[in-house]
């Protein structure tokens, strides 16, 4: 049977990370994927910034969170937790929409991997590579090749 208790639904993005974030009154159990926060985010810090919105509200003992969170890695997901999470706060109180967005937890972080850097690990710089493979003469220090 569904619940017949009142949820509040949210969606959070933040690189190529989905948290589907459904709030519903309690005592403030976090749960991702079906485990603990504690065991999905063991550092303090990723769990500090997928919790930031609930402490800055004040609602972190007054709702349960369960979330769906997919792609991307851990830190991607910690930042779509916050942002889903700020997303059904709002569908509780609409006054809270100010301070969540004063703080830019309602603003959706849409920096990507730059596709020339993907891969490279810091080794070398994907344009610097085509001189030496005949694509280009010469790369001078403005960028401009000939």
């Amino acid at each position: 049977m569904a619940d017949t208790a009142v949820s509040y639904r949210g969606t959070g993005k933040r690189k190529t990370s989905v948290a589907r974030v459904v709030l519903v009154p309690g005592a403030g159990a976090i749960t991702v994927n079906g485990k603990a926060i504690e065991e999905y985010f063991p550092r303090q810090t990723l769990r500090a910034i997928a919790t930031a919105p609930l402490q800055l509200t004040g609602t972190d003992a007054a709702y349960d969170v369960r979330a769906r969170i997919d792609g991307g890695g851990i830190s991607g997901q910690a930042g779509a937790l916050r942002h889903g999470i700020s997303r059904a706060l709002i569908g509780v109180d609409e006054n809270l929409r100010t301070e969540l967005k004063r703080q830019g937890f309602l603003t959706r972080d849409d920096r990507q991997v730059d596709a020339g850097w993907r891969f490279t690990h810091g080794r070398v710089c994907p344009t610097a590579g085509d001189v030496g493979r005949g694509r280009v003469d010469r790369i001078d220090r403005a960028g401009e090749t000939s």
